[in-house]
């Protein structure tokens, strides 16, 4: 959230962080001005009007936000109010890695940091702060892993996307009508909505449930469609289908691997380079030569890209 606008937009469109960045940069500006302020002017014995500023809240929430831990709410407790951040000296120094050696476990009195595999004398000790995507990692701590590192990377595919797709394909107004309620009644199912995103990583597509209905309904043939969306008990005809896997794609049917293709081909035109462009860039010679930055967004960029292709080559 601190680089220059200009640059965030230029290394990292398509990628989805200047989206979120705007949003959390909305939420501060917003949470400044209604609680912050009001509260610190309230209390002017413990905050000096040298401190009552947007910038320096900017950069606590910053810093809670890449240093504080958050204790997981159980199965059970989803419903409830996530936990409170906490921020814990000692327990924040160790850094992130998918591959990680050791993780934190929570009890009522205290943290425990415990090895999940033999720590050779010398070796890092990493931590794990979830299974995050480049994209996650530069937009909440600043860094990247390399390519091919990160095994918890994922590519999205805005879910409006693969309706623009559909809409793309639809021979008349009729069509396209159809297509619309199609997409109204998924919605009502929530199993869309105008900012959600399918995931996919490289062996798993996190949003299976979501897509495969989504694939579905957008592909069942009109009459199908009318039986299907009358139904009381809607999703209790689960299929093989229904449990989609990256490996599963190539035997979905012809339909449905063409609605998926197509919107990995929108997806793919909403970044300002094409594949090659980050290969070349990836040579060593090249890539020495860019900046801190520009390398941690084109990890980003690359890994993301890699995942799309990969569909590509699955739904051709």
């Amino acid at each position: 959230m601190f680089w220059p606008e200009e640059e965030r937009r230029r290394l990292l469109q398509g990628t989805g962080v200047p989206e979120a960045v705007e949003k959390d940069l909305a939420n501060i500006r917003s949470e400044y001005h209604s609680v912050v302020l009001p509260f610190m002017e309230a209390h002017p014995d413990l905050f000096s009007p040298s401190v009552r500023s947007l910038e320096l809240y900017q950069q606590l929430v910053a810093l809670v936000m890449a240093y504080s831990f958050q204790e997981p709410l159980e199965e059970e407790e989803d419903e409830k109010e996530p936990n409170s951040p906490l921020m814990v000296p000692a327990a924040d120094i160790l850094n992130h890695v998918a591959n990680h050696n050791a993780h934190l476990e929570y009890s009522t009195d205290y943290l425990r940091m415990v090895a999940t595999q033999p720590i050779p004398k010398g070796h890092e000790i990493f931590n794990t702060y979830g299974q995050m995507a480049n994209w996650q990692l530069i937009h909440m701590y600043g860094f990247v892993e390399p390519y091919p590192d990160n095994t918890d990377d994922t590519a999205d595919i805005q879910m409006v996307t693969v309706r623009d797709a559909a809409l793309q394909g639809a021979k008349d107004e009729a069509e396209r009508l159809l297509l619309c309620e199609r997409w109204d009644f998924l919605c009502k199912l929530e199993m869309v909505g105008e900012e959600g995103a399918f995931v996919i990583g490289r062996e798993e597509v996190l949003t299976h449930e979501e897509l495969t209905a989504t694939l579905k309904v957008l592909c069942m043939p009109a009459e199908e469609f009318r039986e299907y969306k009358d139904r009381d008990e809607w999703g209790k005809d689960e299929t093989e289908e229904d449990n989609l896997t990256v490996s599963s794609i190539p035997s979905l049917k012809a339909s449905w691997r063409q609605l998926l293709r197509d919107s990995v081909l929108l997806t793919l035109q909403m970044y300002a380079t094409d594949l090659k462009t980050e290969q070349d860039l990836l040579n060593k010679e090249v890539y020495v030569k860019l900046s801190w930055r520009e390398q941690a967004a084109l990890q980003v960029r690359y890994g993301q890209k890699m995942i799309l292709h990969q569909l590509l080559q699955l739904t051709s």
